[in-house]
């Protein structure tokens, strides 16, 4: 596999305590929508048992000009050197990984049962799919404890305000969230169904916390959904 060596180029908040770190794309570098790479530190000041390399999903679409990942803030040795890498600092980039990824060509309904720092590579793929004028019918449930808490959530309301095929519900689960958006509390079966018709046609990705993947697996199995049909990934980049 080969390993390139990439250079920030802008860091920003995109949530509460959430930060997106882009990157210049090496010209030979190329991925699909939904896949992962490994982030290597370069003599980083610090570091812990986990070392210098994490894994992370990539947040921006193959056709965009830079990589983006965007990631939570904890307090770890890796994340405190990540955020306080200066603009023109240089990491190590070996991938990509992983084929959770949409095809092309699919015609078939897509829906995608996301929590938190999922959303990364949800945009990726939906993203990428606006831009390929996709064909099937996408539906995206998010799920956060509150607005502030979710990445790109103004960029996927726009998204699917331009795109008639994309359905974004985004769901709240504070309680004293009121009135912000037509959905509140966790994703069920009930709330798939509100904006499903037929529950058995599409493919399901899951990506969030392994908590909520494995919430919205047993869900889905429940209900009656083949597991074939069920898609997530061992990474989506935390």
């Amino acid at each position: 596999m080969t390993q390139y060596t990439i250079r920030l180029t802008k860091k920003e908040m995109v949530a509460n305590n959430t930060m997106a770190f882009h990157f210049e794309k090496p010209a030979d570098f190329s991925y699909l929508a939904g896949q992962y790479c490994d982030f290597t530190l370069i003599n980083p000041t610090e570091t812990d048992d986990e070392g210098p390399k994490r894994t992370f999903s990539l947040a921006s679409a193959p056709f965009e000009p830079d990589i983006m990942i965007t990631t939570r803030l904890r307090d770890t040795a890796f994340k405190r050197a990540l955020k306080a890498m200066p603009l023109g600092g240089t990491m190590q980039l070996e991938g990509p990984f992983g084929s959770l990824t949409l095809p092309k060509t699919a015609i078939r309904p897509a829906v995608f049962l996301t929590g938190g720092v999922g959303a990364t590579m949800v945009r990726s793929m939906i993203t990428q799919a606006a831009h390929d004028h996709h064909t099937q019918p996408i539906t995206f449930l998010y799920s956060n404890r509150s607005a502030q808490d979710a990445v790109f959530l103004d960029e996927f309301t726009a998204l699917a305000d331009q795109d008639e095929l994309l359905t974004f519900v985004p769901t709240m689960t504070d309680t004293n969230v009121q009135g912000e958006h037509d959905e509140h509390g966790p994703i069920t079966l009930d709330m798939v169904k509100r904006y499903v018709n037929d529950i058995t046609a599409p493919a399901y990705y899951l990506s969030g916390s392994g908590e909520m993947v494995g919430a919205m697996r047993r869900m889905l199995m429940g209900a009656g959904i083949d597991r074939t049909n069920i898609r997530s990934d061992l990474f989506v980049g935390y």
